[in-house]
């Protein structure tokens, strides 16, 4: 059995795909399939725990690859926020842990559509709103160009 520490998250241990290698630093391990370990370590959180830990949401987050100020801009918090809940320092809000689960299993089963719609939400944010202009076409409403 192997205390795989590297994941940053305390009470996750192998008992096989992984090797003790010599390096020229010295002893080390060697995973067989990472990415599939931390998919399967992301989605058995994701199904069985009721509440992410701060750390539990960092893992997730890097899983996804998004810095924290682009996880806060998608939540519309601070990146500050996201710091203080992966350090421990306040509670994951609930609405934050929601997000991020719906968010991680739609994109990990490839569901790149919920990816487009977060990324034009936060465009639309940013956009002032203007003059809008609607025609008639087709015998139904639409923006006109």
């Amino acid at each position: 059995m192997y205390h795989y520490t590297e994941s940053g998250l305390r009470g996750i241990w192998l008992a096989n795909g992984y090797k003790e290698v010599e390096t020229s630093e010295g002893k080390g391990v060697a995973f067989a399939n990472l990415e599939g370990l931390h998919r399967a370590i992301a989605m058995d959180l994701l199904r069985y725990k009721p509440r992410l830990s701060g750390k539990e949401f960092r893992f997730i987050r890097q899983e996804m690859r998004f810095s924290q100020a682009r996880l806060a801009q998608m939540l519309g918090t601070t990146d500050q926020a996201v710091a203080r809940w992966e350090k421990g320092k306040t509670r994951v809000p609930k609405m934050a842990d929601r997000f991020l689960r719906a968010f991680y299993r739609e994109s990990a089963e490839g569901n790149a559509h919920i990816i487009e719609m977060v990324k034009r939400l936060n465009e639309i944010d940013q956009q002032a709103w203007e003059k809008r202009t609607y025609g008639l076409e087709n015998n139904e409403w639409r923006v006109a160009a």
